[in-house]
């Protein structure tokens, strides 16, 4: 297993950035399977690297980890700051597969992430139809309709909070209802989890919609002890 830092200059950002990247040992005769591994709220491209094993747990299957930075962005192209979501979605796939041997193959390009970034696997997924097999939740904040943290969500949204369909979860999924090619989703949330209400909501609506669901729930909070092991269960759903 290796581990690369790269700092870069985004076209969508407008600035350097970082970008954390785990690429499996040995000589490859085709291109890696990559999972693009998204963070938090409050977190950056190194969180997952601190908080748990997954260069480990990365190395059991063989796969490419890219970790980006996004900030507080959630994946938005934000009203008062970044284009994140055209940087996540457009961008770091193209820039990493000029750096790697990445494959750009459907079968093999997933996403996954935690709480913020857990909204923003699940919007990429559904708005890129067609590019990702699956992709992972884990406790992630699937209604950003609901009225929290606005000091955060202002710059995203804008001072009325007004969420346009293509950043809200429940209108993509709808959306995607007669689609064929719907990624498989994955998610994991706790008990005591605060977003736990709304990930029942959620799920109801891709079991409406005719997605290919595997829901996992658990005792846990919303902290890295339930991440660490959810992480696992998902990577072995994936691969």
């Amino acid at each position: 297993m290796a581990l690369f830092n790269i700092t870069f200059s985004s076209h969508a950002l407008g600035h350097g950035t970082h970008v954390n990247v785990i690429l499996p040992d040995g000589e490859r005769k085709t291109p890696c399977k990559n999972l693009y591994l998204l963070h938090g709220l409050g977190d950056n491209e190194a969180t997952w690297l601190q908080r748990t094993s997954i260069a480990r747990y990365a190395d059991r299957y063989g796969i490419a980890v890219i970790m980006p930075d996004c900030g507080k962005s959630f994946y938005t192209d934000m009203a008062y700051g970044e284009a994140y979501y055209s940087y996540v979605s457009k961008e770091l796939p193209e820039r990493m597969k000029e750096f790697f041997a990445l494959s750009d193959k459907r079968e093999d390009n997933f996403l996954a992430g935690n709480s913020m970034g857990g909204y923003g696997a699940l919007k990429t997924a559904l708005r890129e139809k067609g590019r990702f097999a699956a992709v992972a939740g884990l406790s992630p904040c699937t209604d950003v309709k609901i009225r929290r943290f606005e000091d955060v969500m202002i710059p995203v949204f804008g001072e009325s909070l007004d969420v346009h369909p293509r950043d809200d979860l429940f209108a993509l999924a709808e959306g995607l209802r007669d689609c064929n090619e719907k990624p498989k989703i994955f998610i994991g949330i706790g008990l005591s989890d605060f977003l736990y209400e709304e990930n029942q909501r959620f799920r109801k609506t891709l079991t409406e919609c005719g997605f290919d669901l595997t829901y996992k729930e658990s005792p846990g909070d919303h902290c890295w002890d339930f991440w660490d092991e959810y992480i696992q269960k998902a990577l072995d759903w994936m691969f």
